[in-house]
């Protein structure tokens, strides 16, 4: 590098001459000393690197260091280059400090890096969970391992205080203290005051003419005081439910005319404690306007525009809407969607006029048609690829289809397999017209264990225990095991699913048991039976929701009479024997739009089944079920709400020489899964005992060949559960019985069928899907009960998953 000095005269006049030339000369002297200086400085830090030795690394690598410095061995370092590599370093983050030094043609980089944190703990924080707070800051590269920034710590603090600030915390204080280890590192300690949250006392609106302040505060969910509002929280200030209530109260007048309503300003004013808040909203209401013309505007030439047209729910002379609007919007956007213009737009323009009319141009365009390139899957460690697959709908290289995607999502949920299932439509770079779907599903335990260990003075000990196992290695096949001993019940069961028997979506299932029963341990009837059978059941698809499903089953029942005094067990046994070897076929229907198959929210399920102990069966009998299920969406509330309808008839016959359906295929109800309310098993008919005088009296419960069970319940979240799709609450009304169509003139609560003759329930219900266990508990008050019906305030059931 090279230096440059100049040097320049100026003319005196020659008189001066002599005075001047001392302090000319001293100038003179000096500049040139100046320029020799410049120039040998700049020579001496100017050389050519033939090596770099860095010093003071303890974590980071040197390879880290070299990135960052844009000079490099063979380079001529100057006085710029070495300040640019200081500043380049300092950059990164790393050091704390950074010197730079020659040793004769070698660059000596002297650094001192920031110290690494070793652990950060936090203490006080009740609103937001440490989980998340340690998330955020690992996000902004505070966590364990990492090089410890106190720029970053500032600024997270103060971000955090302001989250709690939204929140409605004023008081809230966040206080930081480092303490420094050995080996340049530091443990971070965070200590959280959240304080209390302001209340809100007083929500005044001003310039509201039309509708009054009554009216709007409804629209809200933020409330002023009310007696029980300390107990759910609905006065307490938060800055992002009251956005929400200013888009609420918006939405309110624009859905009723008022085009031109606006939300001129909101205040909010705290008294000195910062403890409570006064909210003034000043709102500009306008005029209510009808609507005058509506247009669809856009190319539409390779859709049918009839169609598109049609989905229009806004006509002219109707009031103003724009929730209205909205729904045309995403009507066309949906209908568009199904032939394969996933980017399609609908906008709808509105043209205000000054006579309280307004035109609206709905602004569609269809944009390219997309084609899905790939469908790509994540989260699934266990389940394997195929099983996933082979629920899609969507096809690779096809054009996209919204309902298809959407379809595909749903057929997951159903599977069980997941508690959560994400579907993006991500565009492919650089590729005009092409989209992935990228699938995300969060895997749930699929197997559960099933125990009991307990005493009961009349079936004595009682140990049981079954094994359900969905999703099989990944596969998507399903076993099941059951064990269960006890004085009253000793059985084994095994059964295997494999619901892709074949490539087209034929299921098969296959089943061994082995029961022995003796109900005169319990408080039923005094008889007992053996059984052991094996069946098979095929599955075939009719369509995207409905399948047909047919088994066969030949099953052994040895009834043996151990003391029973009912008049119809004796009857029964009199003329038709007690060893029983039936053939069993079996056709079901069934059809399910529900979009899970556990916990669903929407959709409906219906199943029609009939059982029949063919010719040649030492018993002819049948047996039909119908199961009805449908959930509706609550519209005026998110998805976590929900009311379910729930119908499960039953009725049982015997034909051929069978004169009676036989007693040990009754139906039962009470229960949990049944009738809540009532102990399990015991509603229906009674048996009879014959006494000595010629005189019958009510035995046990004995069940019918009539079921009826009804259900109708409110399904809504529990505020303070976080996963709400593992937990569900409902508050239900629950009603049936069991019925005979065979009762004779001693029979006890003997029936036929008769809705005079229902029983009901009414209480809340909770299930809870843990790894603890599935729980389930039901609180409930029984009505239209009488002297024989065996009633149960609570009742609990519980499992334990894997």
């Amino acid at each position: 590098m090279k230096s440059r000095c100049t040097s320049a005269s100026r003319k005196s006049p020659e008189l001066s001459w002599s005075k001047a030339l001392p302090m000319r000369r001293l100038r003179l002297v000096l500049l040139l000393a100046f320029c020799w200086v410049s120039t040998y400085t700049s020579a001496n830090y100017s050389f050519e690197i033939s090596d770099i030795r860095v010093q003071g690394l303890l974590r980071v690598t040197p390879g880290t260091v070299f990135n960052a410095m844009s000079i490099d061995i063979g380079d001529v370092a100057t006085p710029q280059s070495i300040r640019a590599t200081i500043r380049e370093l300092f950059k990164t983050g790393y050091f704390r400090d950074v010197a730079i030094n020659r040793d004769g043609d070698i660059l000596l980089v002297e650094v001192s890096e920031r110290p690494s944190i070793v652990s950060i703990e936090i203490s006080g924080n009740k609103a937001v969970p440490t989980e998340a707070l340690l998330e955020g800051l690992a996000a902004e590269g505070l966590k364990e391992g990492e090089i410890f920034k106190q720029a970053t710590l500032d600024r997270v603090r103060i971000e955090l205080i302001r989250q709690y600030v939204a929140q409605g915390q004023y008081t809230a204080n966040i206080e930081t203290d480092i303490d420094v280890l050995a080996r340049n590192r530091v443990s971070i300690e965070i200590e959280v005051e959240e304080g209390k949250r302001a209340t809100i006392v007083q929500i005044a609106f001003v310039g509201n003419e039309v509708f009054s302040t009554k009216t709007l505060l409804e629209q809200m969910e933020l409330k002023q005081p009310t007696l029980f509002g300390f107990i759910s929280g609905e006065n307490r200030y938060s800055r992002e439910k009251l956005q929400g209530d200013l888009e609420s109260i918006e939405a309110f007048y624009t859905d009723r005319g008022y085009i031109e309503f606006k939300i001129n300003s909101t205040q909010v004013s705290m008294t000195p404690d910062r403890k409570q808040v006064y909210l003034t909203i000043n709102i500009s209401e306008g005029a209510k306007h009808l609507i005058n013309k509506v247009e669809l505007v856009g190319d539409l030439s390779d859709v049918d525009p009839k169609a598109i047209e049609e989905l229009i729910v806004v006509s002219e002379g109707q009031l103003y809407s724009s929730a209205l609007l909205t729904a045309t919007e995403e009507l066309v956007t949906r209908q568009l969607g199904r032939y394969g213009y996933t980017f399609a737009t609908a906008t709808a323009v509105t043209d205000v006029q000054e006579d309280g009319l307004v035109d609206i141009k709905f602004m569609v365009n269809t944009g390219k048609r997309a084609y899905v390139r790939r469908m790509n899957f994540t989260g699934n460690t266990t389940t394997r690829d195929t099983v996933l697959r082979r629920e899609m709908r969507q096809l690779e290289g096809a054009w996209a289809s919204i309902d298809l995607i959407d379809l595909s999502k749903v057929r997951l949920e159903r599977l069980g397999f997941f508690s959560d299932v994400t579907v993006e439509t991500p565009e492919v770079a650089g590729e005009d017209g092409l989209i992935d779907v990228d699938i995300q599903v969060q895997e749930q335990s699929t197997g559960a264990i099933t125990g009991s260990l307990g005493y009961q003075k009349l079936s004595g000990v009682i140990l049981g225990a079954s094994v359900q196992k969905a999703n099989i290695a990944g596969t998507g096949k399903n076993i099941g095991f059951s064990l269960n001993w006890s004085d009253y019940r000793k059985s084994v069961s095994y059964t295997y699913i494999n619901p892709y028997f074949t490539k087209e979506g034929v299921s098969r299932g296959l089943s061994v048991f082995l029961r022995d029963t003796d109900y005169s341990t319990l408080n039923l009837n005094a008889f007992s039976t053996s059984a052991i059978g094996a069946g098979a059941r095929f599955g075939f698809p009719i369509g995207e929701t409905k399948r047909l499903q047919f088994a066969g089953r030949i099953e052994f029942t040895d009834v043996e009479n151990s003391g029973a005094e009912a008049t119809e067990i004796q009857d029964f046994i009199s003329s038709s024997g007690t060893d029983f070897l039936n053939y069993k076929v079996e056709g079901l229907w069934s059809r399910d739009t529900r979009n899970r198959a556990v916990f669903a929210t929407r959709g409906s399920r219906q199943t029609t089944a009939l059982e029949v102990s063919v010719p040649g069966s030492d018993l002819e009998f049948y047996r039909a079920n119908v199961q009805l299920e449908q959930y509706f969406p609550v519209p005026w509330l998110d998805s976590n709400y929900a009311i379910r309808l729930n119908a499960d008839l039953g009725f049982g016959g015997a034909y051929g020489e069978t004169e009676v359906y036989p007693f040990y295929e009754h139906f039962y109800a009470g229960g949990f899964g049944s009738i809540r309310g009532y102990k399990r098993s015991t509603l229906g008919p009674r048996s009879t005992t014959l006494q000595n005088f010629g005189s019958n009296v009510p035995g046990r419960p004995f069940g019918g060949n009539v079921l009826t069970e009804l259900s109708a319940e409110f399904i809504f979240p529990l505020p303070f559960m976080k996963n709400k799709a593992q937990v569900r609450s409902l508050y239900y009304i629950d009603a049936g019985n069991v019925f005979s169509d065979h009762c004779s003139e001693t029979s006890v609560n003997c029936f036929a069928p008769s809705f005079s003759e229902l029983r009901g329930s009414t209480g809340v219900a909770v299930s809870w899907l843990t790894r603890m266990g599935p729980m389930s508990f039901s609180l409930g008050v029984p009505f239209n009960d009488t002297e024989f019906d065996e009633t149960e305030i609570f009742s609990f059931e519980v499992g334990q998953t894997f």
